[in-house]
């Protein structure tokens, strides 16, 4: 699934290909993603996208009266394309803008094309999510002022979108890595010190995959068609029984919230 990175990465590529420019036509092939794609959606020729914005794993569409909510899902990605390029079998979403458009192609169909006329704050897929990782409010004391009241172990702790908005299981197995932190570790027993080194971590962690263009696992792709290339540089995820880049034991993988979990025993004592 794409996480933080891979979303923002999609925002940087579309938002100066769209942002200021006047929506010409939208077509919709096919309704049936996550949720029902709305009739509204389908009424947005003639209106202007002000801005391109992200909030956790959601690209918000500004335009003046509402925006449109983009989720690209387990496998979906956003491309900017000549507008008379053939559709494919799962390009299932178009927004025009003259010379140019926007596509949402997604095998899965797990991704979401909506619309909210009202505060997108209020939004129910939005209104719960916590703080934003890379956000300046977020740092060591915020983190151990969250953790405190909290005895689940901290890799999932990381990963609920109400505590932290988009930190995904890619990018918490290498945070906790580099702050050298036992994912098991239960979050209320993090000292300020480590929950200084996680914070920072978390940001690193996340700043590094955005520069790399994002992770490329299955189907995610840029919106100019490059894949990304941080699944170079893992230091523990899915490197089970390699080495350790740092210290030469072997990576070790446990199953945390029914999600998998890498780590080092020997740097994350």
């Amino acid at each position: 699934m794409p996480e933080l990175p891979e979303v923002e990465v999609t925002r940087r590529g579309i938002a100066p290909q769209i942002a200021g420019r006047r929506i010409s036509a939208v077509t919709v092939r096919e309704p049936r993603l996550r949720w029902r794609v709305p009739a509204a959606v389908r009424r947005l020729a003639g209106r202007t996208v002000r801005g391109v914005t992200r909030r956790a794993k959601y690209l918000l569409l500004d335009c003046g009266e509402g925006h449109l909510i983009l989720h690209l899902g387990m496998s979906g990605s956003l491309r900017v394309l000549p507008p008379d390029t053939a559709p494919q079998k799962h390009d299932h979403f178009d927004l025009v803008f003259g010379d140019r458009m926007l596509r949402l192609r997604d095998p899965r169909r797990f991704g979401a094309v909506l619309w909210t006329a009202a505060g997108i704050a209020t939004h129910p897929l939005l209104r719960h999510l916590g703080i934003e990782p890379l956000s300046r409010a977020f740092d060591g004391p915020r983190l151990l002022a969250l953790t405190r009241a909290h005895r689940t172990a901290i890799k999932p702790f990381l990963m609920d979108s109400r505590r932290l908005a988009g930190v995904g299981n890619i990018y918490a197995s290498e945070s906790l890595y580099r702050a050298r932190i036992d994912p098991r570790t239960p979050a209320r027993k993090l000292t300020a010190a480590q929950c200084a080194r996680l914070a920072s971590a978390v940001k690193a962690t996340l700043r590094a995959a955005i520069r790399a263009g994002g992770s490329s696992l299955r189907d995610f792709v840029g919106s100019d068609g490059v894949y990304g290339c941080f699944q170079q540089r893992y230091r523990v995820y899915e490197r089970e029984g390699q080495r350790c880049r740092e210290c030469g034991a072997r990576v070790r993988r446990l199953v945390q919230g029914q999600r998998s979990t890498y780590f080092c025993p020997s740097c994350q004592r």
